[in-house]
């Protein structure tokens, strides 16, 4: 697969200087159009330390590579502005960890709501990591009128590699937090305690079983415990621990991933950090967005329930199906399809999602995702034979005839040997439920 690059263009580099943080924008998408340097906020933070210090943890998230570290990554982070609020993203270069910085309290003028990078260079990190107190800052996010005027000749341009992986992970992100619960809440110096209680070892894995007011570190599966598979890879929540209010753990209720999210509360935010099964396991192959996206009406829904987002702080899935005139599934189904594009993330906080664009074109969706490629290629094959009411079929490939019990979702191929259904179902399951869709020859 050709791998694609996102060139960046900035009008000048983002600065702090006087307690104002001037964030430079790419080009994004705004509710007002394209723009090349889109501005979306200019106004007040109401502490300046926490923020910084946010801001910071994201962008190392996103400069990281957390499984067989290697320098030449860079990446800037995303920022969504809903109106409401500014929503700071990133991932990491191995494809395992995903972090958002949700600030929550704005006071100052919105200019517009939409999606765009923002450039985060090396003597900005020095000066974000050197901010103290907790005095208000300024902030702005992208160049007003002046700075562009002045900055004659200061344009930066920034060309980085785009891994596919990349976008399938964020899709992969916001399907499988929608199925996450709240399993632990902790106050300051108890989330303080537990954090600096994990081991240090970046491969390390625990469990934060509940008990009491507090989370206690077992090396084995526990009742209501959540999986934290590699701890190093929460480094970033370390320099945050001095502002947390509260930390929130999550992970799926029956224990069918060891995925999980960690949330911190900070004074008018939240940063929230999710990991992978696994170190070595990047979200982008964990095949859980694959049976929405296999549905016949997906991508035509897609578009519907596209044109009815407008960058809202929540995207209520009532609301969508009322205006659309689909029902719930079609739409859950249609966000994911939505996400696979960038275009959807989910906020576990708010167990909702919410609207951004990221710039990839929804034409490659296919290409990143090649089970499902590989799916829709055995059924146009005929290599399908649905066995009657049987909820089974036989699909027949170069390795031999494959036996697939539909509902279940299992298969008699290595991939599902391997792996269980835990990283989404085969090829073979896929194609056979896609051709039970379209009545392809059944056998009675």
């Amino acid at each position: 697969m050709t791998q694609a690059v996102q060139a960046y263009s900035y009008a000048g580099p983002s600065t702090l200087a006087d307690g104002k943080l001037g964030l430079s924008t790419s080009g994004g998408t705004a509710l007002s159009g394209p723009q090349t340097h889109p501005r979306f906020f200019s106004g007040l933070l109401a502490q300046a330390a926490p923020a910084a210090a946010g801001l910071l943890a994201v962008a190392d998230v996103a400069l990281t590579r957390y499984h067989q570290p290697r320098p030449g990554w860079t990446r800037d982070p995303v920022v969504t502005c809903d109106g409401g609020r500014l929503r700071f993203e990133s991932f990491s270069a191995c494809g395992g960890v995903y972090a958002r910085l949700d600030v929550l309290e704005l006071d100052g003028d919105v200019l517009d709501r939409g999606t765009t990078n923002v450039d985060v260079n090396g003597p900005l990190r020095e000066a974000l990591a050197r901010v103290g107190g907790r005095d208000p800052l300024h902030l702005g996010v992208g160049p007003d009128e002046l700075t562009v005027t002045t900055l004659d000749g200061a344009v930066v341009e920034k060309k980085v590699p785009l891994p596919s992986r990349w976008l399938r992970g964020f899709a992969e992100v916001q399907v499988i937090a929608a199925g996450f619960d709240l399993r632990a809440e902790l106050t300051g110096p108890h989330a303080v305690r537990f954090l600096r209680s994990l081991p240090r070892g970046a491969r390390s894995t625990v469990w934060a079983v509940p008990s009491g007011r507090d989370l206690r570190v077992s090396s084995g599966p526990a009742r209501g415990g959540v999986c934290l598979s590699g701890t190093g890879r929460v480094a970033t929540l370390l320099p945050l621990l001095r502002f947390a209010k509260k930390l929130r753990a999550y992970g799926p209720a029956d224990g069918s991933s060891t995925a999980s999210a960690w949330e911190l509360e900070l004074p008018g935010m939240r940063y929230t950090l999710a990991v992978s099964p696994e170190p070595w396991r990047g979200f982008s192959g964990e095949g859980q967005v694959l049976g929405d996206l296999a549905t016949d009406e997906a991508a035509g829904d897609a578009d519907v329930v596209g044109m009815l987002l407008s960058f809202e702080p929540t995207v209520e899935l009532g609301l969508l199906a009322d205006r659309s005139g689909l029902s719930i599934d079609r739409v859950r189904a249609a966000l994911t399809q939505l996400g696979t594009a960038g275009r959807v993330g989910y906020d576990l906080h708010e167990a909702a999602h919410f609207h951004r664009e990221l710039p990839y074109d929804r034409d490659q969706v296919a290409q990143l995702n090649p089970r499902l490629t590989a799916a829709r290629a055995l059924v146009d094959s005929g290599a399908v034979r649905l066995l009657g009411d049987s909820g089974s079929a036989e699909v027949s490939t170069d390795g031999g005839v494959r036996r697939v019990r539909m509902e279940a979702g299992e298969c008699t191929c290595p991939w599902w040997f391997d792996h269980q259904g835990s990283r989404g179902p085969c090829k073979h399951v896929l194609a056979a439920r896609i051709a039970a869709r379209v009545d392809v020859t059944v056998t009675p």
